[in-house]
């Protein structure tokens, strides 16, 4: 995966005080890193972004938490042309007909699994698609 010239820096800064946030982070990364070489990466104020032609997922800290939502997770945007039915999802808004966004907590490494990597492949043919 192409990591602008100071990417790890910006890693630590963007989970500063969050270990256990930066930790799933990791272990997401290190995953999508294998299943995405040619996407790039790059860490802005309020998420971390990749792309391929266009922007395909995203992780961000949680803003505004529900009571219901777990003290520690990150959320990993993923951009569809469905809604996924699943209960993983924790927010699900069509912005545009046919573009659909939906955000997953993960607060465990376990669920960094087969099934939200096979979301984000979903993304990534979804992004690659569009004109």
């Amino acid at each position: 995966m192409k990591k602008p010239e100071y990417y790890e820096a910006d890693v630590l800064f963007f989970f500063d005080g969050k270990p256990l946030e930066l930790s799933l982070y990791e272990t997401l990364f290190r995953r999508m890193e294998a299943e995405f070489p040619d996407a790039t990466v790059k860490v802005q104020k309020s998420q971390i972004s990749f792309y391929g032609r266009h922007l395909f997922g995203a992780v961000s800290l949680p803003v505004r938490r529900k009571k219901s939502w777990p003290e520690h997770c990150i959320v990993v945007t993923i951009g569809l042309s469905n809604q996924l039915e699943s209960p993983r999802v924790a927010v699900a808004v069509e912005p545009y007909p046919g573009r659909w966004t939906h955000h997953v907590l993960v607060s465990e490494e376990a669920q960094i699994d087969d099934e939200l990597l096979g979301w984000l492949r979903e993304a990534w043919e979804f992004a690659e698609s569009k004109r």
